[in-house]
């Protein structure tokens, strides 16, 4: 049996085909006879590589230029672009799979006097420091919704763009969890914390700067908005932790 037969009809769907691909479906018309040398060769490396073409271009633009390639991308300009809800779960499972392996947790590196007065919501955080960004891309796409609302972006669209902040901030928060892995003063580790959040923060406002740079705002007006968001979502974290700390009181 021949390695590689060009078919006639599409065996994933039966229409005829001419060309390389079923007009109908999609699928190649030529396929191939499985072995271990094409697994080896092809498939493994293909699938690897090929899957991660776009994993690795998407990367690249999240830190070369975010806002404008999530614009592409909502836009319609979505073939070399890996999927955001892909590129969250990839990321945080390597985020906790790192976080299991490392001898140094993020709550150690805390000094004992910060843990004193720390609120629940803050507690919550410091444990589980990669869901939050996943449990604020709704609060953050409301707020992008409000402070944008003349860029008149669907609140579907808000979702998916602050999907793809979050991504480049968690791949900020990867890089922190793999110096963990080698680096274990705490000291000096919670010095870089700080500089992390500092430098997401930052992140966020440039991304929303560049997203809505093609919208109707003037420059000031841009940058204020873009610092706006992410204020926003600082204040109701506050206030949320506010809001835990006095039910937490009450129940003792």
């Amino acid at each position: 049996m021949s390695p590689h037969t060009h078919n006639e009809n599409c065996l994933n769907c039966a229409q005829p085909v001419k060309g390389n691909f079923c007009a109908h479906c999609g699928q190649k018309a030529s396929t191939h006879r499985y072995s271990v040398h094409h697994f080896l060769a092809h498939d493994l490396v293909h699938g690897i590589w090929h899957v991660d073409k776009g994993l690795l271009f998407t990367i690249k633009e999240l830190f070369v230029r975010p806002g404008h390639s999530t614009r592409e991308f909502i836009e319609g300009k979505r073939a070399k672009h890996f999927n955001y809800f892909t590129l969250i779960v990839l990321i945080t499972g390597l985020g906790l799979f790192l976080g299991q392996i490392s001898q140094v947790k993020l709550t150690d590196i805390f000094p004992a006097n910060t843990k004193a007065v720390m609120s629940q919501m803050e507690q919550v955080a410091t444990k589980y420091p990669k869901f939050i960004p996943l449990v604020m891309i709704p609060f953050n796409a409301l707020l992008s919704f409000a402070w944008f609302y003349r860029s008149r972006l669907n609140l579907t669209e808000h979702v998916i763009l602050n999907a793809y902040k979050v991504c480049g901030e968690l791949l900020i928060g990867l890089a922190f969890s793999v110096l963990m892995l080698f680096y274990r003063n705490t000291a000096g580790l919670y010095v870089i914390y700080n500089g992390v959040l500092v430098l997401t923060t930052v992140y966020g406002i440039w991304f929303y700067y560049q997203y809505f740079s093609t919208f109707p705002y003037k420059k000031s007006g841009l940058i204020f908005r873009s610092i706006m968001v992410p204020v926003s979502a600082a204040l109701l974290y506050m206030l949320a932790g506010i809001v835990s700390a006095i039910i937490a009181m009450k129940t003792r």
